[in-house]
């Protein structure tokens, strides 16, 4: 769910940005290349931000359920509530 938030944030980013609800992302590649057109120019490290919590969310957590510390659970998600808060 974390992931499907990030995903959302990224969406109302650029629904604010002037993109209209069928020029939006669908595939994990036409999110990065909307991060670096729109937001990556004002903030180069949420590019990165995205790369990391695609990766930990989505394949380790959705994918391949690598995530087993509740820890580790608890940083993914702090570290995706701090992306969605960045776009704002």
């Amino acid at each position: 769910m974390a992931y499907l938030g990030v995903l959302k944030a990224i969406e109302e980013h650029l629904l604010k940005k002037g993109l209209t609800k069928k020029e939006l992302p669908k595939k994990v590649e036409e999110y990065r290349n909307a991060l670096q057109k729109y937001v990556s120019v004002h903030n180069g490290k949420l590019l990165k931000e995205f790369d990391d919590l695609y990766d930990e969310l989505h394949i380790a957590g959705y994918y391949r359920g690598l995530l087993h510390r509740v820890d580790i659970v608890k940083g993914a998600l702090k570290s995706a509530e701090e992306f969605i808060e960045e776009l704002k």
